[in-house]
């Protein structure tokens, strides 16, 4: 499987496992989330691990820009905030500028 692939599940389980923890401990949801994201969170890492990439470090410092971008996706859809231009203009400044 393809790099892009394991990036954007990784990106899936990271989201959803933290706002998982974030609905328990923020929004005081009770322990139910976590049902979803431990196991999330464990996809996350496993997703992680299918990159093939000589280090950990590199394929980290790849995934971050889907990261981004996936975040400011579940933003929009999931808690319905769309991202105003501050969450954009960040955002392209860590994608878009060269290295």
């Amino acid at each position: 499987m393809s790099s892009l692939f394991w990036f954007l599940i990784a990106a899936l389980g990271e989201i959803a496992g933290c706002y998982a923890f974030w609905m328990w401990l923020r929004q005081h949801r009770g322990p139910g989330p976590l049902l979803v994201g431990i196991p999330a969170l464990l996809i996350f890492a496993y997703a992680l691990t299918r990159v093939e990439t000589t280090s950990a470090a590199r394929s980290y410092a790849a995934y971050s820009a889907i990261y981004l971008a996936a975040s400011l996706v579940w933003m929009r859809i999931v808690e319905r905030i769309t991202p105003d231009r501050w969450d954009l203009i960040g955002a392209s400044i860590i994608i878009f500028a060269p290295r």
